[in-house]
């Protein structure tokens, strides 16, 4: 994909430089036993959709009944003082991947023992996501070294691809795959990027309405869409490489994350409403539901494999599950004062989130699990 091919994307467009691999400068091993679970409170808020038409997209894949409220079981899981871990990504081995952003360096948990490992990510580094592809390898934004990084857990080889030298200053933040395999990326000093992980090649573009990009996700269908926390918008990356604005119902909502679920409706946590709303772009409608509470925030947000919705509360500290069929809420309070549950990320029968101020890991499972 050419420069030529996204001139509909923005008004600039950026090639990087080439890659580096190096090897870890260290892999610094650590041992933390895992708090004793939580049971979940199971306190409902019913809410009623608002300022739209309410139209739901069919699907024809039959999906997994969820897990009962009463079967759910909270644990948290305490990584190294002063990780203050910011994204998480459950690693191909059982393993969670967690960006320790204060520290610059890419964490391990071992979820059965509660150890933990991290590996030095260079100097400046201070990380903000990561993800996992379909290899086991992890990606991570790092906005201190402005650049995009790999890590594969076979070889322990660390791989860097930094940003063009006219697009520093990024504040990288959160990534996605698209069913092409190439990497999504977004900047919140109004960037949004696009790697290809086999060529290293690189290009950066300006966002509409510049900074704010934030979280980023991908349909079954491969679209790409992001949400802008200062934009106040959702952006959709169309075909032919233009982003389409797309408009909330309420004005200054602050969309900060957004996740698909498998019928590609778009899921969004809002940050300044303390919302949580859905885009339909089958009939181009909307749904808002506020979140429980006296004062809620939505920070992240996170669709499983059952099509339930997860968004965290750092004003109700708390994690909240959205069941789109009842439109209820059942809230999971976290017993760690002021938790600040920046992003969510799971995989079949678990929900991770990293506890930011707590310098914890947290997980919503089957009991006993």
């Amino acid at each position: 994909m050419g420069c030529a091919a996204l001139a509909m994307l923005a008004a600039a467009c950026s090639t990087a430089e080439p890659a580096t691999t190096t090897a870890p400068s260290a892999l610094n091993p650590s041992t933390v036993a895992p708090a004793p679970p939580i049971a979940p409170s199971t306190t409902t808020t019913t809410t009623v959709a608002a300022s739209s038409t309410t139209s739901a997209t069919t699907s024809t894949t039959v999906l997994p009944a969820p897990i009962p409220i009463a079967q759910l079981e909270l644990v948290e899981y305490a990584v190294p003082e002063g990780a203050q871990p910011h994204d998480v990504a459950p690693a191909a081995d059982g393993g969670v991947w967690y960006t320790a952003q204060a520290s610059g360096d890419l964490g391990w948990l071992d979820p059965a023992t509660g150890d933990t490992r991290h590996i030095d990510l260079g100097e400046g580094s201070k990380p903000h996501g990561v993800i996992v592809d379909e290899s086991g390898i992890a990606w991570i934004t790092d906005g201190g070294r402005n650049s995009i990084i790999s890590f594969n857990p076979v070889t322990e080889m660390l791989t860097e691809y930094p940003l063009p030298p006219n697009r520093d200053r990024a504040n990288l933040n959160t990534a996605a795959i698209d069913l092409a395999g190439q990497l999504w990326f977004t900047g919140q000093s109004g960037v949004v990027g696009v790697l290809d992980p086999t060529t290293g090649a690189m290009e950066v573009f300006d966002a509409p309405r510049g900074r704010g990009p934030y979280g980023i996700t991908a349909t079954p269908l491969g679209t790409v869409y992001f949400a802008s926390l200062a934009g106040s918008y959702v952006g959709l990356v169309g075909e032919e490489g233009e982003i389409l604005v797309l408009e909330p119902p309420t004005p200054d909502q602050g969309a900060r994350r957004v996740w698909s679920d498998s019928t590609g409706a778009i899921w969004v946590s809002e940050w300044n409403s303390g919302q949580l709303s859905r885009y339909d772009p089958a009939a181009d409608t909307w749904n808002v539901w506020p979140l429980p509470g006296v004062a809620p925030s939505a920070y992240a947000v996170y669709v499983d494999e059952h099509d339930t919705v997860w968004v965290t509360d750092f004003g109700g500290n708390a994690i909240h599950r959205f069941d789109p069929a009842t439109e209820t809420f059942h809230t999971f309070e976290l017993p760690s004062a002021s938790g600040n549950v920046r992003q969510l990320l799971g995989r079949p029968g678990e929900v991770w989130g990293a506890e930011s101020r707590a310098d914890k890991l947290v997980v919503i499972r089957r009991r006993g699990g």
